[in-house]
């Protein structure tokens, strides 16, 4: 099973957390305490992270990944809960929705994507997540210098970010990290573009406004969504619940009062 953790008190509303890639659900922490007294708040290691390391072959693949968190759900006691996933949490919160749609209360998306919808792109990704994966194993170090040297995570710099992070992802096992990135890639999931309109809880899209590339990608979900809030952070980009962690909390706050 993967490994979890709760905080709060059972009678408040239940949530859970789903961190990205090469995170961990202690990088919550800061939304989960500033709400500690609003959620009965589960946050889950994925598969291959944190603690979650050596599960079984299945769960590092989409359909595997949501239902070990069903398994967590079951685990932990919770029917129905809202779901909040960053980034590979994110495609991941959005699979579960879509598959166990009775267990989700309502979804909250950061920077997230339903995917790639054509196959061309899903094989050139694949092809490119193993390349990274085999760089993982090799050379850990390395291959954090390249990640964070990527646009999509420029504001981290801005933010001064960019050590803290590192500091964190090098104490991943390469290994486990790489069956994850392989598994959970964007290039073996299926596109859930045309499922979009089939989620039918409250939605809430929140991306950084220096993240261009998932501004277009939450603005074309949103036109999809049956119930959907799109939000765009000032001052921050693909990271939001870290580079403006205060913006995370209000947002969440207020998508929650008027939707509850």
């Amino acid at each position: 099973m993967l490994q979890y953790s709760i905080q709060g008190a059972p009678d408040q509303p239940s949530f859970c957390f789903l961190h990205g890639f090469m995170g961990r659900s202690g990088d919550w922490a800061p939304i989960v305490s500033a709400l500690n007294a609003e959620m009965y708040a589960l946050t889950v290691d994925l598969p291959g992270h944190g603690a979650s390391l050596g599960v079984a072959d299945h769960y590092y693949s989409m359909e595997g990944a949501t239902q070990a968190l069903a398994d967590v759900l079951d685990d932990a006691g919770i029917d129905r809960c809202s779901l909040v996933g960053y980034s590979m949490g994110g495609r991941i919160a959005l699979y579960f929705a879509l598959f166990h749609p009775d267990r989700v209360r309502r979804l909250i998306l950061e920077s997230a994507s339903p995917g790639l919808p054509d196959e061309a792109e899903r094989a050139e990704r694949r092809a490119l997540d193993a390349d990274r994966a085999a760089r993982i194993r090799a050379d850990l170090e390395g291959f954090l210098g390249e990640w964070y040297r990527q646009p999509l995570f420029a504001s981290l710099e801005a933010h001064e970010l960019v050590e803290e992070m590192v500091a964190r992802r090098r104490t991943n096992d390469p290994d486990e990290i790489a069956r994850a990135l392989e598994g959970l890639s964007p290039g073996r999931q299926p596109s859930l573009w045309e499922h979009l309109p089939d989620v039918d809880v409250p939605t809430l899209l929140l991306t950084g406004a220096r993240d261009e590339k998932y501004r277009g990608i939450t603005a074309e979900a949103q036109s999809r969504l049956a119930n959907a809030r799109r939000v765009v952070v000032p001052d921050a980009g693909h990271n939001v619940h870290a580079e403006r962690p205060q913006a995370f909390v209000s947002h969440l706050v207020r998508f929650l009062h008027t939707c509850s």
